[in-house]
């Protein structure tokens, strides 16, 4: 740019600078710096198997010869319509943006919703598993996940911990954009698939806590375009980390073996982290071999540290390979039997305030120091010596060293690179179906490492991914809690799409998305929900063992599309009900009828309370205020000065919601801005 506007300057004729001046200040008035990609809007998502009805919006689906069903995968590109008026005989009246009328059998019409409609989702329970105890429930939600997140805006807006997702990597055919897979050859490839991030990005970002952090997985074919694109939703500076994992390779490759997957790491605010001074740690690895080869040498030894010392420096030579060369660096025991090592205590440059006398205990004379001085003020390095902590030589000729404790250096900060194998991830997933039905699953093992880090070793993390795959976010959080005792929670998001290959034979059989033995085959039903009931059950499908299980709760839900009328009348407080549930933090019972008797609901099961009908309401925060275990408290409400009043009565540390206008106003808002 600075090169056009020089030579724009050197033009010596005053018009023509002036008019080229003006044109060019028109052309780039608008532009967009940084990421630039055509923004396709608007994406479309299509509903086979939702009721087409007055004033929904369609799709109208290829006319087919006489006797063979229309296909809801396939659309005459006519656009979005919407249904005027239903006929008695099936044929639909149908009006388009420009008021065109067009009619159509009702059998090639397919409802659907355009990115930036209000919707109204609502869950439908399909199933839960309770064998946690009174740990909150894992949720798994079948659902497009645009739609999804912009429902997780009513029940976790800034309430994620972590958000982990592996996004399609665009590498040709691998992701659907307006219900159609985007082809390698396709010349918008690439931003049709920013244009599909982004909108997803941007709900993501404000589901985060102020101190919540994303992880996106990628690989080569959009790694550039997505740090720039998460440069602009997150912003450059929350920019944390690039992790790059090395899990395969071709030995046949031209030029690298390849293999390698990228995790981008972006934070919500950086200076939340900082400000609540969070260091990512994690244990060195081979730290408890280390500790169990100590506690092998020291009863072996009878105690001597200097046979324990011997034997204890053999083992370590075996476990070399597995060790951290940090931990191998521990290599002797003391007179108690603690693993330590002598380190330097020169401090590494020139400090006057820290250099002084130190002196040997034995001869009283001053000990050796290096030019820089000590490491330590010396009040400390007296109290290091007190405690024995100090390490002199036979006399004032060598220097001390600090004496340092392998369990005291237990954790240290994680490296950006890893080297991990992905075949065991998919071998294990093979053996929890006792079949092969998901290609290149994500290791768990790894997920569960990073979220560990990320969120400090929370045992109260609350943890996202929207691009749920097989399941393996749901198995890492899980894993977590079962190795610590930890309370985490996952929420995991999928839709029931089916491959390519399945599609094309499962139309070539005549059948339909909708059908049953259609949607068997999507991922939904076929991989993530079995996978889950498998590994926290530890039964099979087919009713074999697989494992002793976990102790979790889990709830499956599909997710609907409400009339906001209804709704807002209370006549489909089932719908919401699940919503209202998750809001209160998932755990107890869900509240799923209307107490009509007293006007309010506060079950001993459930940990929040809902006031239906405000006139009863003084007795409500009566009752409210004998439990100590409330995490929330729903109103329901069109005045906000009566809905300002019970709030102002209830437990200020309790959070509230006035229903329906808190549930209507989100999705109003939320869609209009995208």
């Amino acid at each position: 740019m600075a090169h056009i506007d020089n030579l724009i300057a050197s033009i010596k004729d005053d018009r023509l600078r002036d008019a080229l001046r003006a044109e060019y200040d028109r052309v780039t008035k608008y532009r967009r710096v940084g990421l630039v990609f055509d923004r396709h809007l608007p994406e479309t998502i299509a509903l086979p198997d939702f009721e087409v009805r007055a004033g929904e919006k369609v799709l109208i689906m290829d006319e087919t010869p006489e006797g063979v069903r229309p296909d809801p995968t396939h659309f005459d590109g006519s656009g979005v319509w919407t249904v005027k008026e239903i006929g008695s005989d099936g044929a639909v009246m149908l009006l388009d943006n420009d008021g065109d009328a067009r009619e159509v059998e009702r059998d090639r019409l397919v409802a659907t919703r355009e990115f930036g409609d209000s919707i109204y989702p609502g869950l439908r329970s399909t199933g839960r598993i309770e064998r946690g105890g009174d740990k909150p429930f894992h949720t798994v939600i079948n659902a497009e996940n645009y739609h999804a997140l912009e429902t997780l805006q009513f029940t976790h807006r800034e309430a994620i911990d972590v958000i982990y997702i592996d996004p399609p990597y665009n590498t040709g055919g691998d992701f659907a954009y307006n219900d159609n897979y985007v082809d390698g050859t396709d010349p918008y490839r690439h931003s049709k698939w920013l244009s599909f991030m982004e909108k997803r990005l941007i709900l993501a970002r404000d589901l985060l806590k102020p101190t919540g952090v994303i992880i996106v997985a990628i690989d080569d074919n959009e790694h550039a375009r997505l740090r720039l694109l998460l440069d602009e939703v997150f912003g450059a500076d929350n920019f944390l980390a690039n992790i790059t994992w090395q899990g395969s390779g071709k030995n046949n490759a031209r030029f690298t073996a390849g293999g390698t997957d990228y995790m981008l790491i972006y934070s919500r605010n950086q200076n939340r982290l900082i400000d609540a001074d969070i260091q990512w740690k994690e244990p060195k690895p081979g730290l408890d071999l280390a500790v169990e080869a100590a506690r092998t040498a020291w009863t072996q030894s009878n105690r001597d540290p200097v046979e324990a010392t011997r034997l204890y420096r053999a083992a370590l030579r075996k476990l070399k390979d597995t060790l951290e060369p940090a931990v191998f660096r521990y290599d002797q025991i003391d007179n108690e039997g603690r693993v330590f090592q002598a380190d330097n205590m020169a401090q590494p440059s020139p400090r006057p305030n820290l250099q002084y006398d130190v002196l040997h205990p034995t001869t009283g004379l001053p000990v050796k120091m290096h030019p820089n001085g000590w490491r330590v003020t010396p009040d400390r390095m007296a109290e290091m010596v007190a405690d024995g902590r100090v390490l002199f030589g036979p006399d004032e000729s060598t220097a001390p060293r600090q004496k340092r404790y392998l369990t005291e250096q237990s954790f240290q900060v994680p490296y950006p690179t890893l080297r991990q194998p992905r075949m065991p991830a998919s071998k294990r997933l093979e053996d929890t179906f006792g079949e092969s039905r998901f290609l290149y699953p994500k290791d768990e093992t790894v997920l569960a490492r990073w979220i560990d880090v990320v969120t400090s070793r929370s045992q109260h993390a609350v943890v996202l991914d929207f691009f749920a795959g097989s399941g393996s976010t749901a198995h890492a959080v899980m894993s977590l809690n079962a190795a610590d005792g930890g309370r985490r929670q996952s929420i995991i998001v999928t839709n029931n799409e089916v491959d390519q290959a399945t599609a094309k034979r499962l139309l070539k059989d005549g059948l339909r998305p909708g059908d049953a033995d259609w949607e068997a085959h999507g991922i939904y039903r076929r991989v993530t929900r079995p996978r889950v009931e498998t590994i926290v059950t530890g039964v099979r499908e087919d009713g074999s063992d697989y494992s002793q299980g976990f102790a979790e709760n889990v709830e499956f839900f599909d997710l609907t599309y409400e009339d906001p009328g209804l709704i807002s009348l209370g006549m489909n407080f089932a719908a919401v009900a699940p919503l209202l549930w998750l809001k209160a933090g998932a755990t107890g019972a869900c509240i799923d009828e209307i107490d009509d008797g007293q006007g309010w609901s506060l079950p001993p099961e459930a940990a929040y309370g809902i006031v239906f009908d405000t006139a009863n309401w003084s007795a409500f925060v009566w009752a409210s205020a004998q439990r100590d275990d409330l995490r929330h408290i729903f109103v329901v409400t069109d005045s906000l000065v009566e809905y300002q009043s019970i709030v102002a009565a209830l437990d200020p540390s309790i959070p509230t919601t006035r229903l329906y206008a808190d549930y209507l106003r989100t999705f109003e808002i939320n869609t209009t801005n995208i």
